[in-house]
């Protein structure tokens, strides 16, 4: 495991826009996450690829656990079938957002 902040990112459009959040903001939270907690495990299920409109819709359910000293590992955002766009891009596909 690595605390790889731009390989994470990579996965993250430059156009990114979703919920009022931007790639820029995407990253200052990831960093904060890692800044916070000795080691950070993601769990993510895909329940379902829907094409509309020529958008590709990806449904996910997941976790994020954190480790913190003296207390362990917590649980940092859980989410159920939660949507996001997604687009091929030069590189692979990468998280796009609902553009709002």
């Amino acid at each position: 495991e690595a605390r790889d902040a731009g390989g994470v990112l990579a996965f993250v459009s430059e156009q990114y826009r979703s919920g009022g959040l931007t790639k820029s903001a995407v990253r200052q939270q990831l960093l904060a996450m890692l800044g916070l907690y000795q080691e950070l495990r993601a769990r993510v299920r895909v329940d379902g690829v829907d094409v509309v409109d020529g958008a590709t819709w990806l449904y996910t359910t997941g976790e994020i656990t954190g480790r913190l000293p003296l207390l362990g590992w917590v649980s940092v955002l859980t989410w159920q079938r939660e949507p996001e766009v997604v687009r091929r891009e030069p590189g692979g596909w990468r998280l796009f957002g609902f553009q709002d």
